[in-house]
């Protein structure tokens, strides 16, 4: 993320003193098609922290914007699962996370980052990073219009090694299987590269409202109806054999804890104007 959280290491090679003056080059925006490489760190809350959690992280948002950063990220809260927080940067590849953090030494935002980050060990039992890359094939249907989706479901799936090619087979299976029975459905597919054990893909649809979660289960259900046997004994030897764990999660975008662009805001500014 605007390296959202850098890990120790990085902050101290990568980030100078603070400068609240300096700027960085033209404005990117939020993607319009699917990011080939995300950046993600998942803050695990303390019982009865979150409200507290919340209000800290809104000094991340404002020290970018003091800085004019032209990196985004969205804040997902958890409506299932532990209490936790997920920061998700969007990026073009590698190289741009490299300029990332070289344009974060630019702005001299490294005592501020520092600052934020020590007060924020205050509300977390647990912090991680991973960073992955899309699969596009094993991706489905439009990419959503980012400023206006306000809810997420994130399936993860631990596979197997040396089971990559049944994961890719059970999946487009699964997708001829979307194509012909609900077509309007769509999610993102991307592979962890780093921070997770071997195998571990991350599946992302959105919605707009969390009602759109029942439009979500019927085109699932309306999917698996009108699986053919050939697609379903794929299915079935692929969740028997290949599959390690799978487990799905539903978050809200807090835009409190996020930080994105002007022409984001401007599509919903009662919404992007909530503070924690």
């Amino acid at each position: 993320m605007p390296m959202k959280k850098i890990t120790l290491s990085l902050t101290l090679l990568a980030l100078a003193a603070f400068s609240g003056t300096a700027t960085i080059a033209p404005a990117q925006g939020m993607p319009t098609t699917q990011p080939q490489f995300m950046h993600m760190i998942r803050e695990t809350v303390k019982p009865g922290r979150a409200g507290d959690h919340a209000k800290w992280e809104a000094g991340w948002p404002a020290a970018y914007e003091k800085a004019k950063s032209i990196y985004n990220y969205i804040a997902l809260a958890s409506i299932t699962g532990p209490q936790e927080v997920l920061y998700v940067t969007p990026l073009a590849n590698q190289a741009a996370y490299a300029d990332m953090l070289a344009s974060e030494e630019k702005a001299g935002l490294g005592p501020e980052l520092e600052r934020l980050s020590r007060g924020d060990g205050e509300f977390l039992s647990d912090w991680n990073a991973l960073e992955a890359v899309a699969v596009p094939e094993l991706s489905q249907g439009a990419f959503p219009d980012i400023g206006k989706m306000r809810f997420y479901e994130i399936t993860t799936f631990r596979i197997r090694p040396g089971h990559q090619d049944a994961w890719m087979s059970a999946t487009r299976a699964y997708k001829a299987a979307t194509t012909r029975s609900a077509p309007l459905a769509s999610w993102r597919t991307y592979a962890v590269v780093a921070g997770a054990p071997e195998g571990t893909y991350l599946l992302f649809s959105s919605v707009g409202a969390f009602g759109e979660f029942d439009r979500m289960m019927a085109e699932g259900e309306a999917t698996m109806k009108g699986a053919t046997a050939d697609e379903m004994g794929v299915l079935g030897k692929f969740m028997k054999e290949s599959v390690i764990s799978s487990s799905t999660n539903r978050y809200r975008l807090d835009p409190g804890q996020s930080y994105v662009n002007a022409e984001t805001k401007a599509k919903d500014p009662a919404f992007w104007s909530k503070k924690p």
